[in-house]
């Protein structure tokens, strides 16, 4: 992993009320060894970004949003601004999850200017890519990992970089159980790393974090994070368990 500080997030998706919500951030808190290589962050459901922010106010961790608008302000019905992300305690969102392009129907283009948004505003941005099983098994998985990051980063300056986070999640993987192979999984963060060197220079592919994502859970944590391309976990299902969540973050 090099010098890259391990980046362990968890994504709530749409789940916790208010009580429930900020127990868990309560009890990731206490799960949190202080370690100086790894960060945290929790990116709850808007509803409770706010109080979430408060509980952690004192904490290293780390407050996002699992979404966010490129625009200050305006006729945007539904969505949430980086200036109201910030006003609530958040200072980083995920952009591009493959349930926001699969179900919701989001493309490259409009991750894109969501990503550039969030960053005009000063927020660490995570931006995910992965591929379907039939992208995949049709050999195709690169091919789309490629048009992804080229379009999702399409205009981000160099020096923006280093508020950008890619998460790569393979769709097959999430929330089924399946991860991919310890060797799948360096070897598609390795090409990733590739394609940022062409877009960047090799400084650049070499300090962003790339984290891995898709069912990871305590009992493959460790094997993940000894992949040298792998800096950090997005994790989805797991998070929402105090104890399992703070197994990932102590990962060995």
């Amino acid at each position: 992993m090099g010098k890259r500080k391990a980046l362990m997030a968890g994504n709530w998706k749409m789940h916790t009320t208010v009580v429930d919500g900020c127990q868990l951030a309560v009890d990731v808190s206490r799960a949190c060894t202080d370690f100086p290589d790894r960060e945290v962050l929790l990116a709850p459901p808007y509803t409770i970004l706010s109080e979430v922010s408060h509980i952690l106010k004192d904490s290293p961790i780390i407050v996002g949003s699992q979404n966010v608008c490129w625009e200050e302000k305006g006729a945007f019905t539904g969505e949430i601004s980086p200036v109201m992300l910030k006003d609530a305690g958040g200072s980083a969102a995920i952009v591009g999850h493959s349930e926001r392009r699969q179900i919701f129907g989001e493309t490259d283009e409009l991750v894109n200017r969501r990503l550039k948004g969030g960053l005009s505003f000063g927020l660490m941005m995570i931006l995910c890519i992965g591929e379907t099983l039939e992208e995949r098994e049709a050999g195709r998985a690169f091919a789309v990992l490629y048009e992804q990051i080229k379009k999702g980063l399409a205009d981000v300056a160099a020096v923006d970089m280093a508020k950008v986070v890619i998460a790569y999640e393979p769709v097959w993987a999430i929330g089924t159980g399946k991860t991919a192979s310890n060797e799948q999984a360096q070897e598609t963060h390795a090409f990733i790393r590739g394609v940022l060197e062409q877009i960047y220079e090799k400084n650049i592919a070499e300090q962003t974090r790339i984290l891995y994502g898709g069912s990871v859970k305590p009992t493959n944590v460790d094997e993940l994070m000894a992949q040298s391309d792998i800096d950090g976990a997005l994790v989805g299902g797991a998070a929402l368990d105090a104890k399992s969540f703070g197994r990932i973050i102590n990962f060995q």
